[in-house]
């Protein structure tokens, strides 16, 4: 059975699309789209940007989401999923190539949500760090006995864990785990603490925008990153897409529930082939392949 999965935050690339709108009206035509509906040209900063420029949050969410969206409707009768799966904001990419999210609202959606994750960075200064060479169980059993709140944010392969939370917190949580035996835990250069308690103020923002969109019936099942199974029913989709911001990504979890349910090829649709390590990490069975395109001639 065919998977394809969606990358999320950290997959930005300066020049991300370039060769999409080159060789594709369709392509081109969406994201002239989507310089309406954000308000800037998106394209521009995707195309040529330097780095540094496609950091920031309000721009990052909105390309990745945009280059993965964007790919998938171009590969056209090829793209034929038999699950999806989307990490953190790769979940919108997803439900919007398996038809449950029509393209201008999730991307209207994406646009909300990094607007409301960056505001709640602002409201307190918070971090995450990853950690790696230690069992789940033992990174959360130090994240419950530390002082303050940190959280297990990203299950993303055995012996990679992303925690979440405090900035004091997460420093005292990542002396406990080197002296727990972690071969490191490393604070990452991200603006505030994804996946935890402290993004409440963005979920209740983005709930209000969640609920007032219309979502359809998926063409295939969504293994949503809060409840690792299959989902269909529209309902369930948009209430654990609300729980996503302050609840954890697991993405091992989610993987291995397609494995277990007939996944045998994982497409990796979008920029990067971050989703692709983690996949082959998680098991070496299964086969991983990048989603190409042939360009119009």
């Amino acid at each position: 059975m065919n998977a394809y999965i969606f990358p999320g935050q950290g997959a930005q690339f300066s020049g991300m699309g370039l060769e999409l709108y080159e060789n594709s009206t369709i392509a081109q035509e969406l994201f002239e789209k989507a310089n309406e509906i954000l308000g800037f040209h998106i394209t521009d900063i995707m195309f040529e940007g330097e780095a540094d420029d496609l950091k920031q949050t309000k721009v990052t969410q909105p390309a990745i989401f945009l280059h993965s969206v964007i790919l998938a409707k171009i590969l056209g009768e090829s793209f034929q999923p038999d699950m999806v799966a989307g990490h953190s904001l790769g979940e919108f990419s997803a439900l919007v190539a398996n038809g449950a999210l029509n393209f201008e609202d999730g991307l209207k959606l994406v646009s909300q949500r990094a607007l409301a994750m960056q505001k709640a960075c602002e409201l307190q200064p918070s971090t995450m760090a990853a950690v790696l060479g230690l069992d789940d169980d033992v990174v959360e059993k130090i994240c419950a006995m530390t002082k303050g709140i940190v959280v297990a944010a990203n299950y993303n392969c055995p012996g990679q864990l992303v925690i979440s939370g405090e900035i004091d917190a997460i420093n005292k949580a990542c002396e406990s785990l080197i002296a727990e035996g972690a071969r490191r835990a490393l604070v990452l250069p991200v603006g505030g603490a994804f996946h935890s308690p402290l993004m409440e103020p963005a979920r209740e923002e983005l709930s209000a925008a969640i609920e007032n969109t219309v979502f359809n019936k998926p063409l295939c099942p969504i293994y949503q990153n809060v409840t690792a199974s299959a989902v269909r029913d529209e309902h369930e989709i948009k209430s654990n897409l609300i729980s996503q911001l302050t609840a954890p990504v697991r993405w091992t979890q989610s993987i291995q529930q397609m494995i277990a349910d007939g996944a045998s090829v994982f497409t990796e649709v979008g920029p990067g082939k971050v989703l692709q390590g983690l996949v082959r990490k998680i098991d070496r069975e299964v086969e991983t392949v990048s989603a190409t395109f042939e360009a119009e001639v």
